[in-house]
């Protein structure tokens, strides 16, 4: 019985071809890549959280304890951000779906962005809720409830942030973007990051495949 079992297990493995061992391995490769995605989806989200809630705190805040806890902050951003380098690293998936979240840390991590609204927007890609921000901006400015300096730091912000995504700006967005002195600063900020080098690596990458 056993070696009849034996030969069945054999003929049982002998069946499995080179193209089930492939279809079970990218299988695999999937389901590792969404646990990966979804890791990193949920640490993004609390670090963005925690960003939004020490700025909404802020005036609640001893002295000198907003500073250390922001400090704090931000230095696990540094973490989280050679954590994402190292993850989405020679994986297009990945670099398509974490390319602006690396710019949005970069932006944090350098102060160049202030506002965490707009950083986590830009972390996860939405430009129609950008725009519709600026609109309303635009709008709190016409009321004058908010000033000239608030507006247009974070008006750049939201249009730096569109640019960097690799949405199309309008006529109109382009020239109030040219019209703004502090957007050079910001893009310069945003793009002193590695992530430039990683979507030219993939870019490669993708031609030579072809």
């Amino acid at each position: 019985m056993a070696a009849e079992s034996l030969s069945k297990d054999a003929i049982s493995e002998g069946d499995i071809s080179d193209d089930d061992t492939t279809m079970m391995s990218e299988a695999r490769g999937k389901h590792e890549t969404a646990i990966l995605k979804a890791n990193i989806d949920d640490q993004l989200n609390r670090l963005l959280t925690q960003l939004e809630d020490l700025e909404e705190l802020k005036d609640e805040f001893e002295e000198g304890e907003y500073d250390e806890i922001k400090a704090d902050s931000l230095s696990q951003l540094r973490e989280f951000q050679a954590f994402l380098e190292k993850a989405v690293t020679g994986d297009m998936t990945l670099v398509d779906e974490f390319g602006s979240a690396q710019l949005a840390i970069q932006a944090a991590i350098s102060d160049a962005f202030k506002t965490p609204e707009v950083i986590r927007m830009f972390a996860t890609k939405q430009p129609d809720q950008l725009r519709k921000r600026l609109a309303s901006l635009q709008r709190e400015l016409k009321l004058k409830n908010i000033g000239r300096e608030l507006f247009n730091q974070q008006a750049a912000e939201i249009l730096v942030a569109l640019k960097k995504m690799g949405t199309e700006l309008t006529i109109e967005e382009r020239e109030f973007m040219d019209n703004m002195s502090n957007t050079r600063h910001l893009e310069s900020a945003v793009s002193d990051i590695n992530t430039s080098n990683v979507l030219s690596t993939a870019a490669s990458e993708i031609k030579q495949a072809q």
